[in-house]
């Protein structure tokens, strides 16, 4: 139709599947070579961030990357190396550390992935400053979005962020990052068919706004990296390549929606959950491990509700908030309250919604079927790269994930298959056999 879809977005002429004006982005540059070794200084003098820059690592992506950088663009700016210690997290208080720390800079640049990414364009956000990220792992979609998630007094959060100014994939750096790490962009690549299941339910249900325009993106890059899974865990390049264009993609289709609506539905909830609720002495797992085991229990749910050929019979929710207060505790099962009570169903809305599903049951479950893929599909695409596929596997105690699977649509106003399956009393059973 334009030919690559990723290079029609940035010069802002790739058409509007959904019928509006050609779709651009706020991005200027996407760079994803074998090596750009002994290109960083061009690529980030092109974006004129300003004279002094705060590049902000940790011990890791400082070893792999950072070093490299700040070598590299030493002759044509001021560097201020922002070294986060440990482990750092993407939680209020690291940015507001990295807020203060960079307060002098023009522009900040991530070398990293998830948590980096996140704290820098978060702050970039509060402070009107532009930002560019070098790329270290390929483990989440988040470097080409304009939200961030952000834990906040204990609730994960997803929070407007600013649009990279530049984004940068050195393949060979990211073919060298932890297994765990390349197995984690896959799981995070996994959920575009049970999240686009789920925003289209809701707009089938309860006519919420829907864009085709973030899937239709993937529709060459999804299915050849599904089907070279293996070679990525090789360091195949080509691989690689696919891996890093879907990530890009999928963080773009969530900016031209202006929400993380196409890549963060149900199984991220579940996820989500488990990160709020897990004993800190758990086995640590990386975001994107997290949602391959989440999607599968989404891609079940679907299935199972979407194979019934009569209507699924809503009931009114019985859940209130001092329920929600007694599971999740004062503060943050107010804050669920306050989440969940927008999309509480009350009689006069079961009794609608049970009417228009009766009415369009049929074209609903076979427009949403078109969606989606087997959960045998996925949990092979998984396999063949040696990623998690059960909770037992990360360390998630079965009970204790079941009971994430019942309570993870409490956290966020966003109606689901969770919440289909909750309110017609099937979500309790839905994982047995």
């Amino acid at each position: 139709m334009t030919g690559d879809p990723l290079a029609a977005l940035i010069e802002g002429r790739y058409p509007d599947p959904d019928g509006g004006p050609p779709l651009a982005v706020p991005t200027r540059t996407v760079a994803i070579e074998d090596t750009l070794a002994g290109r960083e200084a061009e690529l980030v003098a092109a974006l004129d961030l300003g004279r002094r820059l705060a590049l902000v690592v940790d011990a890791n992506t400082d070893r792999v990357l950072g070093a490299r950088l700040a070598d590299a663009l030493r002759p044509v700016a001021e560097i201020e190396i922002l070294r986060l210690p440990g482990r750092p997290h993407a939680d209020a208080k690291t940015a507001a550390r990295v807020k203060a720390a960079s307060a002098g800079c023009d522009a900040l640049i991530a070398v990293g992935s998830g948590t980096i990414n996140d704290l820098c364009k978060y702050v970039a956000a509060e402070t009107a400053r532009p930002y560019a990220v070098f790329a270290t792992a390929p483990s989440m979609n988040g470097y080409t979005s304009v939200n961030a998630a952000i834990t906040v007094d204990g609730h994960k959060k997803s929070l407007p962020a600013a649009a990279a100014s530049g984004v940068f994939f050195d393949l060979e750096v990211l073919a060298a990052a932890p297994p765990r790490m390349i197995r984690s962009g896959l799981g995070d690549s996994l959920c575009r068919p049970t999240a686009q299941a789920d925003w289209l339910l809701a707009h089938l249900l309860f006519d919420q706004p829907y864009r085709r325009a973030p899937f239709v993106l993937l529709a060459d890059d999804e299915p050849a990296l599904f089907a070279r899974a293996e070679a990525l865990m090789a360091g195949d390049l080509t691989a690689m390549r696919r891996l890093a264009r879907t990530l890009v993609l999928s963080g773009f289709g969530m900016t031209l929606c202006g929400s993380s609506h196409p890549a963060s539905e149900g199984e991220h909830l579940i996820s989500h959950y488990v990160e709020m609720m897990a004993p800190g002495d758990w086995p640590g797992s990386f975001h994107g491990e997290q949602i391959a085991v989440t999607t599968l229990t989404m891609a079940r749910i679907q299935e199972r509700l979407l194979a019934n050929d009569g209507p699924p019979v809503l009931r009114a929710s019985r859940i209130d908030e001092s329920a929600l207060k007694a599971h999740f505790g004062a503060v943050l099962g107010a804050a669920c309250w306050r989440e969940f009570a927008a999309k509480r169903l009350d009689a006069a809305a079961v009794e609608a919604l049970n009417a228009r599903l009766s009415e369009r049951w049929d074209a609903i479950r076979g427009e949403i079927a078109r969606t989606t893929i087997p959960a045998v599909r996925l949990a092979s695409v998984l396999e063949a790269s040696g990623a998690p596929t059960t909770p037992e596997a990360l360390g998630w105690p079965r009970d204790f994930y079941l009971d994430a699977v019942v309570h993870a649509r409490e956290l966020r106003n966003r109606y689901t298959f969770l919440d289909l399956a909750a309110d017609c009393g099937m979500l309790d059973t839905s994982l047995s056999g």
